[in-house]
C-alpha cells in the first residue's frame, strides 16, 4: 500500500471540497444552516490532512522497526523517526530531489527504498559513499584500505533467544555505534544477486570487496550476521533515499527505549 500517494490524493479531494465550499456554497448558506455532508466529512477535513501530508511529506516520518537487522541500535518493535529533509527535499510519491541540502555520512542510520522492491523500506546504516572501496574480510570493516576503529565490548545478549553475540563498538566519521558479530556464522556470502554493478565487488571466502558507484551507497546492518545488506543485494542509489532516522519515539514492549537513540 502506497500511503505517500494515498495521503496526496486525500489532500487533493479535501482541498477541492474546502476551496469550492469557501468560494462559492458556503456564501449561498444561511448563517445558521447546518452544513453539507460533504463539507463536514470532506472538506472540513482539509486542513488537519494538509498538515498532515507537509509534516510527512518533507518533514518526518514515523517508521516501525520490523526485524533485528539492526541490533543491538535498535530493536524490533521501535517506532523511530525519520529526517527526510536532511538529505534534500523530494517530491512525495515519486521521490524526486528538488533541493540539495546534505549527502549520507557514513556511520548514518538510513531509511531507504528497497532496491530489488522499492515498494518496501529499509532501515540499513551508511558504511559506504561514492567512490569509497569497502571491504568486508574475516568480519572487518575496512574502508580504502584503512580498518575502521573498532573496540571489543562485552558480549551482547539477545534477550528473546538467549544466546550471546560478540559485541565491539565502531566509529565513522566520528559517529560511534555498536555492531554485533556471531562466532559460528561463516564469513563468506553464500547467495549474492545479480545486483546493478556487482562487477564491482569481488566476492571470496573472506566476504566481500565493492568500489562504491557515483550515485549510490553501500550499506550494512549493525547485526552484521543476521543482515541481509548490501553485501548481498548491492547498492543503493541516490533516488532510493528517503532519510535519516534519528530518535526512538516508542516501544510498547519496552518503554525505557524511548529516546535510547539519536
Amino acid at each position: 500500500m502506497n500511503f505517500a500517494l494515498i495521503l496526496l490524493v486525500l489532500t487533493v479531494v479535501t482541498g477541492v471540497l474546502y476551496a469550492v465550499d469557501v468560494l462559492k456554497f458556503r456564501k449561498l448558506r444561511a448563517t445558521n444552516a447546518k452544513e453539507p455532508l460533504w463539507v463536514e466529512w470532506g472538506a472540513s477535513f482539509f486542513p488537519v490532512i494538509l498538515i498532515v501530508f507537509v509534516l510527512r511529506s518533507f518533514l518526518f516520518e514515523p517508521f516501525k522497526i520490523p526485524s533485528g537487522s539492526m541490533i543491538p541500535t535498535l530493536q524490533v518493535g521501535d517506532f523511530i523517526l525519520v529526517n527526510k529533509f536532511i538529505y534534500g527535499i523530494r517530491l512525495p510519491v515519486i521521490n524526486k530531489k528538488i533541493i540539495d541540502i546534505n549527502s549520507p555520512q557514513r556511520g548514518d542510520v538510513m531509511v531507504f527504498r528497497y532496491p530489488e522492491d522499492p515498494s518496501l523500506d529499509y532501515i540499513k546504516r551508511v558504511v559506504g559513499v561514492p567512490g569509497d572501496t569497502v571491504a568486508y574480510q574475516n568480519k572487518r570493516l575496512t574502508i580504502n584500505g584503512q580498518p575502521v576503529e573498532t573496540t571489543k565490548v562485552a558480549d551482547y545478549l539477545h534477550p528473546e533467544r538467549l544466546y550471546y553475540s560478540e559485541q565491539y563498538v565502531a566509529r565513522m566519521s566520528d559517529i560511534e555505534h555498536r555492531y554485533l558479530n556471531d562466532s559460528d556464522a561463516p564469513a563468506f556470502i553464500p547467495d549474492a544477486t545479480q545486483f546493478p554493478y556487482r562487477d564491482n565487488c569481488t566476492y571470496n571466502a573472506a566476504g566481500v570487496i565493492c568500489k562504491v558507484p557515483a550515485g549510490h551507497y553501500f550499506m550494512m546492518g549493525d547485526n552484521r550476521d543476521n543482515s541481509r545488506d548490501s553485501r548481498f543485494w548491492g547498492f543503493v542509489p541516490e533516488r532510493n533515499i528517503v532519510g535519516k532516522a534519528f530518535f526512538v519515539w516508542l516501544n510498547l514492549s519496552d518503554l525505557g527505549r524511548i529516546g535510547s537513540f539519536k
